[in-house]
């Protein structure tokens, strides 16, 4: 017979040699509330998709603990995406991303990159919308575009906003002038106090300004019409071939357990797939469904860094 004690001082024993699973502890996990970072302020989109996440896990008793969303704005996204790297092989750091995940380690203005993670999921695709404030004298892209030179905000030097304004004036002639600001609702407050002539926002930071008639949408960077904006037309009806969206992901740092990773991509994908998440973010903000993982993912963010690597050249903000 084997005592407690004894028995203990065998299974240090064989974790010393390397003989215990770290799988024997997966239950357990998490054993405490777990952080989701948000490279940017409150109210912007990146930080509605992370408290909607956090939101409809707990409402569908989908997690065991909470998602405690904390924001850290500035540099582009580098501070929030250096202190989550940092975090090498604690599952209870994740990261959500945005265009700035890519783009700012392009341009060296980030010590870290999307190598540096471990991807997660991708739950959704978010589109764009360019708008003025009501009180604009530009009522339509037209009119815009004639007026040959505006300011648009942006939440970084280089992030969708900037690509979005540089493939406009690719196609346009129009030179847009980007503004930075930590975060979206920094932008929202600038272009509505008439500091900034323009906004590149997506439908869940500025559908309530649109709706409530604060702001003037001119056009979308989908494929399509948006369900929630039918009269607003899209680019390429308007003759420039824009189509961009952004990609709606969560990621964590390298080397994090197995077990942590397989219990967040599953609970993402029972997300994903309710009816709740899609009718209380996908349809309410018009993004558009997506569920990537693992190796999917990984490829996914190859071929998006290669894409903004190629819009990034062609627009002359880098070499």
């Amino acid at each position: 017979m084997v005592s407690l004690s004894g028995l203990g001082r065998t299974v240090m024993a064989f974790a010393a040699l390397g003989m215990v699973s770290p799988a024997a502890t997966a239950a357990d996990y998490p054993e405490r509330d777990v952080t989701l970072v948000v490279q940017s302020s409150a109210g912007g989109g990146s930080d509605i998709f992370a408290r909607t996440v956090s939101k409809e896990l707990g409402d569908l008793k989908l997690v065991d603990r909470t998602l405690l969303v904390e924001n850290r704005p500035g540099g582009s996204g580098a501070i929030a995406y250096s202190y989550t790297a940092k975090h090498k092989g604690d599952p209870y750091v994740l990261q959500t991303t945005a265009s700035s995940f890519f783009t700012t380690p392009l341009l060296g203005q980030s010590p870290v990159g999307p190598a540096d993670f471990t991807p997660v999921a991708a739950i959704a695709q978010d589109p764009y919308v360019l708008a003025v404030s009501a009180k604009s004298k530009y009522k339509t892209l037209t009119d815009l575009i004639a007026a040959k030179s505006i300011s648009a905000g942006t939440t970084g030097v280089v992030n969708d906003q900037t690509i979005l304004a540089a493939l406009l004036n690719k196609a346009s002639g129009l030179e847009i002038r980007s503004v930075p600001f930590d975060g979206s609702g920094d932008v929202m407050s600038a272009v509505l106090g008439g500091h900034i002539d323009a906004i590149f926002g997506n439908p869940s930071e500025i559908l309530q300004q649109i709706e409530s008639k604060d702001l003037r949408p001119l056009a979308v960077s989908t494929d399509t019409r948006l369900e929630a904006l039918p009269d607003v037309p899209t680019f390429k009806e308007l003759g420039y071939d824009i189509v961009h969206t952004q990609l709606r992901a969560i990621v964590m740092p390298k080397d994090v357990p197995d077990e942590a990773l397989k219990y967040w991509q599953t609970r993402l994908e029972k997300l994903a797939s309710s009816d709740e998440w899609k009718k209380n973010y996908v349809e309410k903000y018009n993004l558009q469904s997506a569920y990537v993982a693992g190796d999917d993912l990984e490829s996914l963010f190859d071929k998006t860094t290669d894409a903004f690597r190629e819009q990034m050249k062609a627009a002359g903000l880098i070499k």
